[in-house]
């Protein structure tokens, strides 16, 4: 985070918070205490939509729905079409979070991420782990990794999936169920780009030892991707406990597959000479290079990183903010619904301060990539490394929260989430 932004805690998210509602932001900062006050303030309140121009860059249901989940390449190379793999990735993950939600009919969802794309998709936690890892280490792009954060933390607490919409991902039947992935099926097309092993060779033209060593690399590589898949839920998740333990598990295996993959990926850049190293890192470099001459990918994201920006004449900034505000703590609606006495609220407001400061932690601006692939992969695992220890603290914090709860308040918790995606 730049320390020109100074409060915000997620990109420019919440120094919008700040602009667009000086008054009663300041109170209540000043009431609560630090950036912390901003945040439940931001996250806490219905502000209205007419305030906030419509956000352009939301999942289209004809632009992104149109692309079904199939077994064959989506590329569009067949057609002549150049392959951008953000575009293909946010087409995907839309169809697959939207299928089951309001029966398919609305064109996006609140837990969507700022380049379109989903962490959640029906029963499954980030749907495109392996596919992340790989740009993330190959080539320089860390965006897939850094927009998972205090959005998917909350979509755990308040799914917005009902029972009958979460069981389409499941069981499909009828008319819909050509529309409505399984949950293995999501797994199963979430790799659309694969392990790059055949441009690695061909950019840095490999000897017969250096060959042998690239081997064990895509070895590695489908081994950890395998590893991965194996954490597709068979069942529903049905509780905020099992889902923030689903993400627990999901994260784990990502950490353990990062040091599967780090030895032969050590081994193999080691047997490189100079050139060739430069050549391997070349390819982050040609891969920004080409999606700049096409598509300008995740602007919005791009922009709420930028200490320069404006957020009260930068629409991509409102944009994020009008996101965090459909992620509001329904805490009235707690209140009222669950009748908490004192320690209940107490614990209810611990759960979600907790959960906030992953704004903080998890900050969306990722830092700049570090030059080689062994060296990415040590900050990539460091990233999921912290975001597993903040998840562990939310849900030991949720777990605080319901421990003296009824089984009619904890029912009424639950039903929170599907009622918001009513």
């Amino acid at each position: 985070m730049s320390g020109r932004m100074g409060l915000a805690l997620a990109g420019a998210t919440l120094l919008i918070a700040t602009v667009l509602l000086p008054g009663r932001a300041e109170a209540q900062f000043g009431l609560r205490g630090g950036p912390l006050g901003v945040a439940r303030f931001a996250v806490g309140h219905v502000i209205g939509m007419s305030r906030l121009r419509h956000s352009r860059m939301a999942v289209r249901g004809g632009r992104y729905r149109s692309a079904a989940l199939r077994s064959q390449d989506p590329r569009g190379a067949e057609r002549g079409q150049a392959y951008n793999p953000y575009v293909i990735r946010a087409a995907l993950s839309a169809q697959a979070a939207l299928a089951g939600w309001r029966g398919g009919r609305a064109p996006q969802g609140w837990w969507r991420h700022p380049d379109g794309s989903y962490g959640w998709a029906g029963p499954v936690f980030w749907p495109f782990a392996h596919d992340d890892l790989a740009n993330a280490i190959i080539f320089a792009d860390t965006t897939g990794i850094s927009l998972y954060g205090y959005g998917d933390i909350y979509a755990a607490l308040f799914s917005p999936y009902a029972a009958t919409e979460l069981a389409a991902y499941t069981a499909p039947q009828g008319r819909r169920a050509r529309k409505i992935p399984s949950a293995q099926n999501i797994c199963d097309v979430s790799d659309p780009a694969g392990f790059p092993a055949d441009l690695i060779a061909a950019t840095v033209q490999p000897n017969e030892l250096q060959r042998a060593a690239l081997d064990e690399v895509v070895s590695a590589w489908q081994s950890a991707r395998d590893s991965i898949r194996a954490t597709c839920p068979s069942e529903v998740p049905a509780t905020a406990a099992e889902r923030l333990g689903l993400m627990r598990e999901r994260l784990a295996v990502m950490i353990r597959a990062m040091d599967t993959f780090a030895p032969p990926l050590a081994k193999f850049e080691g047997l490189l000479d100079d050139r060739q190293k430069a050549k391997l890192d070349g390819l982050a470099k040609d891969r920004r290079a080409a999606l700049a001459a096409g598509q300008k990918k995740d602007a919005q994201a791009a922009s709420a990183c930028n200490a320069d920006s404006d957020p009260r004449y930068d629409e991509k900034l409102q944009r994020q903010y009008e996101q965090l505000v459909q992620q509001q703590w329904p805490v009235a609606d707690m209140a009222t619904t669950l009748r908490l006495d004192e320690t209940a609220r107490a614990r209810l407001d611990v759960l979600q301060d907790t959960t906030l400061r992953t704004m903080q932690t998890l900050s969306a601006c990722p830092a700049k990539p570090a030059e080689t692939p062994q060296a990415r992969l040590t900050d990539v695992k460091a990233r999921l490394q912290t975001m597993l220890q903040e998840v562990n603290g939310v849900a030991d914090a949720l777990d605080d929260f319901e421990a003296d709860l009824s089984d009619e308040q904890k029912a009424g918790f639950e039903a929170i989430g599907p009622k918001r995606g009513a």
